[in-house]
């Protein structure tokens, strides 16, 4: 189809699959003003379902649903979510000693949290417990598996007795400390086990799109290229992007500047790359996740 001038018209711009959580701003800010992209904002747990489906192009979407997926996905080495030791915003929090955790209720926005705190639980402490999902911002605990027993101790008011949160809410909206004595950040458990960074989330799409003659190659080659300058030039202006959005997102202007240069990864380099290898494979030894291959987009 053409134009009457004879040019072909622009083509529907990308659909692309992001989280609004403040630690993605340094990747995704200024994106929503690039006519060829088309922004769908969701928690990082249905970023996955929707890449498989179709609905979005590309995904900053968790390695758990990569691994998962019902059709092969190829990650994005423009960007990632990542930490190289603690990470303030994916943590455990406790009433009893991490070794005798019996039920760990999981904030259901994120997948590879979920994956990566029984990998930590199993690896450092030894202990396996029974995963429950766990609605953090309505605190409620949802019913167990039918072949589960509740556990009856697992519930005290309106927080569990083990939980791991996600996100923003780690900071603005956190149990009280005085309740839950032993808590655990899980990017920093993960540095003490493997000496790795560690990867949450990186951009990726399905691999189908991005094979030798597929008609989507060349236009997600020119996205892929266009999601890493826009990292480049938001990492070169941090300052502006935590004055501009810590105080609507509710962080202290303090910490959210700490917590974009210090305590997070935005480059997925050989070493991110190692790590999410090492990862797959220890929630797979564990039989938590499927055996899972590594696909990187070359250009």
């Amino acid at each position: 189809m053409t134009t009457p001038s004879g040019q072909s018209p622009n083509p529907a711009p990308t659909n692309l699959g992001y989280v609004k959580y403040f630690n993605t701003l340094p990747l995704v800010e200024g994106l929503s003003t690039c006519a060829d992209l088309s922004l769908h904002a969701a928690v990082p747990a249905k970023l996955g379902d929707m890449l498989a489906r179709g609905e979005v192009d590309i995904a900053l979407a968790s390695l758990v649903d990569m691994a998962r997926s019902s059709v092969p996905l190829t990650l994005i080495p423009a960007g990632m979510i990542g930490c190289d030791g603690p990470t303030l915003t994916v943590r455990i929090f406790s009433r009893v000693p991490m070794d005798r955790v019996r039920t760990l209720a999981c904030d259901t926005d994120s997948h590879t949290s979920v994956i990566l705190a029984q990998v930590i639980l199993a690896r450092v402490f030894q202990v396996r417990p029974t995963v429950r999902d766990f609605d953090a911002r309505e605190r409620v605990l949802m019913p167990a598996q039918s072949n589960v027993k509740t556990d009856p101790h697992s519930v005290e008011g309106d927080w569990p007795e083990t939980m791991l949160l996600i996100g923003d809410k780690v900071v603005t909206d956190s149990p009280p400390a005085v309740r839950y004595p032993y808590q655990l950040d899980l990017g920093e458990e993960w540095k003490k086990l493997t000496d790795l960074p560690f990867v949450y989330a990186m951009w990726m799409c399905r691999s189908a799109d991005v094979a030798a003659g597929s008609p989507m190659r060349e236009r997600l080659l020119s996205i892929a290229s266009l999601l890493d300058r826009q990292r480049r030039r938001n990492t070169a202006r941090l300052d502006w992007i935590v004055q501009s959005y810590a105080h609507d997102r509710r962080w202290p202007e303090d910490l959210a500047e700490r917590y974009v240069r210090q305590y997070l990864r935005y480059e997925p380099d050989t070493r991110a790359i190692g790590a999410v290898q090492r990862f797959l494979g220890e929630a797979a030894g564990l039989g938590i996740l499927p055996d899972a291959k590594v696909d990187l987009l070359k250009a």
